[in-house]
């Protein structure tokens, strides 16, 4: 059964009527995001800026993207072009002793947190967690980093930054327009005219996207849960039909791409940043599991039988990367 959460944000990306009474305060939540841009451009609230470039990556929807994946592809482009990136991340859901946190291959993701977790697996860059972005970003620019890559960071505006990317869910594009609590939206649709970029992950549904950069996600292959040598997408070194788990954003995306490989299954959607536990991976009939990336750094410590993790990559259109590249250079 859904949440209030999940039922409100549907609602919000599909303008149902009965969100009209909370759009007095929308009105004030606008105000007071319009007050805090305003106090960190006039200098009245400080901002640090990094002896090196920075990029911040992220989005003015609630719900997935498909963010992190662009911030690995990302990681890998800056190292083939020369530079010594470090990924930057708040850390949501994780819990540290003390900050800033370097993400090593101990760190448990009850620590750094999930996409953290993911995005130093998969990256094999520098990643650092802390609430506190300029500390963090000293720490990254102490151990070598030549650039910044901020996951999540468009909103965290203590932090100054050179490139500002925001993805875009082209299936759920920008819902109804409206900002907290009437709508999906952190900040106003204005927003975006300011940003340098915006990716849209997708086929775009709303208008509104067209003419902005393109990428999709691509299946890259199957790994085991517990460890092991990254298999062939098709045909799967397992046998369906499958329970398949996601605890993202928008777990639909992975059961959308599960169907479009032909591969049968049962869907077991959980809430974003999900705290798995043992139960949740154990079914009667003995069939096998699948899961995404981000929810297997949670789980490879429990118990499954037969359990495997897809991999995507995120594959942006030829224009974005001559763009970026392009820009790269001035920087």
């Amino acid at each position: 059964m859904k949440g209030f959460g999940e039922r409100w944000l549907e609602a919000a990306y599909a303008g149902a009527f009965w969100l009209w009474p909370l759009r007095p305060l929308e009105r004030l939540y606008r105000r007071v995001v319009a007050r805090r841009i305003r106090a960190y451009a006039e200098g009245r609230r400080k901002v640090w800026r990094a002896p090196v470039p920075v990029v911040v990556v992220g989005n003015i929807t609630l719900g997935g993207t498909g963010k992190s994946p662009l911030v690995a592809w990302l990681a890998r482009h800056l190292e083939e072009g020369g530079w010594t990136p470090g990924i930057l991340s708040r850390g949501y859901g994780g819990r540290a002793e003390r900050y800033p946190l370097w993400v090593d291959v101990e760190t448990p993701a009850s620590a750094c947190g999930d996409e953290p977790r993911m995005l130093a697996d998969q990256t094999g860059v520098p990643v650092v967690v802390d609430p506190d972005r300029p500390r963090g970003a000293r720490r990254l620019v102490e151990a070598g980093c030549d650039i910044l890559l901020s996951d999540d960071g468009l909103q965290h505006l203590p932090l100054g930054r050179d490139l500002e990317l925001v993805v875009v869910d082209g299936h759920r594009g920008l819902g109804n327009g409206r900002c907290l609590p009437a709508g999906p939206l952190r900040e106003p649709l204005e927003r975006l005219s300011t940003v340098d970029a915006v990716m849209v992950n997708g086929t775009p549904r709303d208008t509104a996207l067209d003419g902005r950069y393109r990428m999709r996600l691509a299946p890259a292959g199957w790994r085991p849960l517990g460890g092991g040598d990254r298999r062939a997408v098709m045909p799967t070194p397992f046998v369906a039909p499958v329970h398949a788990l996601a605890g993202i954003g928008r777990p639909a995306r992975f059961f959308e791409t599960l169907k479009e490989l032909g591969i049968a299954h049962w869907t077991h959607p959980f809430a974003d940043h999900h705290r798995f536990n043992a139960d949740d991976l154990t079914f009667a009939d003995g069939r096998p599991l699948v899961m995404t990336a981000k929810d297997a750094v949670k789980c490879r410590e429990l118990e499954a039988d037969e359990a495997w993790v897809l991999e995507v990559e995120a594959l942006p259109d030829p224009e974005f990367v001559a763009w970026l590249d392009e820009r790269l250079a001035t920087l």
